[in-house]
Formats: structure tokens, C-alpha cells, sequence
């Protein structure tokens, strides 16, 4: 059983010197996340202001980049996994076109309760660091605009970052996914800016 691993007080101090891997939450961060639904098509999946500067910018800087995404849509029966590779094709050629790209993406194709993978678990993330060698704990930071990808980042005693657009509805677990963070920002480009630039 993982145990919520606390970030100590000077970690949250914005220190981000040394992270080499930069784990993405997708729906919420890269592109809108619609209210009570889910994104099962290309036309649907509406990338939202600043992703490819902040990426082409984390590429540039050498960092990798590995979107870690929940994927309970599949479960439901609302797209396939030959949709979902479709969407993350057409993602990777929106990204080439603006000279970034994403190093891998992970997804828990798993409904709630059914595997090990689905955030706050840690499994795609144990899954990443067999697949990339040099990627640890210790050297990486989740960005995500959950409360589940706070948590499964801080089982493993990862740096976090909690995305809370002010101009978006709030999330009813925001205030816990704010206090349990180390970073708070606008998005993800804020992110990059002010803590990887």
C-alpha cells in the first residue's frame, strides 16, 4: 500500500534546478478538459494557449517530456484505444508543426479501482522510469490540474504542480490539490516560465 509521501517545507520553495523530466497530466493541461466529459475525438481536443511554446521551450531546454494521462473513457465504452492513438497521432503532428514534441505518453486505459496504473497510483509513472533510466523521483515534476496527479506524484516524493487557471471554474478538490502541491500555476506556460526558464 502507498503511503502520501509529504513534501517538506523547504521543498516548496520553488526549487526546480535539477528536473530533467517534466511529467504532464493531459486533459486540463494541455488541452481543455470539458466539464463532466470526455475528450474521445481529434475534433474535441482543443489545446489550450501557450502548450506549444512551453513544450517547444522544455525541448529546447533538453528536458524530456512524458504526458501521463487517465484514460477511463475506454472503460466506459465511450472511445477505443485505436481513438485514443489517433488523437495523440494528430497531437504529435500539431505539436511538430510548432517545433516541439512530446518523448512518451503513458495512459491507464482502466475504470476506477481496476489496476495499479490509474493516478494516484503510480504505475505509469514506475512504467516511465524503466523506459527512461536517468528519469527518478528525484529528478522529475508533475504538472497536473488534479488532485490525483498531485497525490500519485507525492507517493513517489516528486515535485508537483498544480495548474488552477483563475479564469476557469474551480475544481472541487482544488484547495486540497493547492495545499498538497509544491507549485501552484495559471498553466502550463506559467510553469515553464517561472520556474524552468
Amino acid at each position: 500500500m502507498f503511503g502520501i509521501i509529504p513534501v517538506m517545507n523547504s521543498q516548496r520553495t520553488s526549487n526546480f534546478a535539477n528536473i530533467a523530466y517534466v511529467f504532464l497530466d493531459r486533459d486540463g493541461v494541455l488541452n481543455r478538459s470539458p466539464v463532466g466529459a470526455f475528450v474521445t475525438c481529434w475534433e474535441q481536443f482543443e489545446v489550450l494557449p501557450g502548450v506549444e511554446q512551453a513544450i517547444g521551450q522544455l525541448n529546447r531546454s533538453g528536458r524530456k517530456v512524458i504526458v501521463v494521462t487517465n484514460q477511463r473513457g475506454i472503460a466506459l465504452g465511450l472511445h477505443s484505444e485505436a481513438d485514443l492513438h489517433h488523437m495523440h497521432e494528430r497531437l504529435a503532428e500539431h505539436f511538430a508543426a510548432h517545433g516541439a514534441h512530446l518523448d512518451a505518453i503513458y495512459y491507464c486505459p482502466h475504470d476506477n479501482g481496476q489496476c495499479h496504473c490509474r493516478k494516484p497510483q503510480t504505475g505509469m509513472f514506475e512504467q516511465a522510469f524503466q523506459d527512461f533510466p536517468g528519469a527518478s523521483a528525484g529528478n522529475s515534476v508533475m504538472v497536473g490540474d488534479s488532485l490525483v496527479d498531485i497525490e500519485a506524484a507525492s507517493r513517489l516524493g516528486m515535485r508537483n504542480v498544480f495548474i488552477s487557471d483563475p479564469a476557469a471554474k474551480p475544481r472541487s478538490d482544488a484547495a486540497r490539490a493547492t495545499a498538497l502541491a509544491t507549485a501552484c500555476a495559471a498553466s502550463l506556460l506559467d510553469f515553464v516560465q517561472r520556474y524552468l526558464g
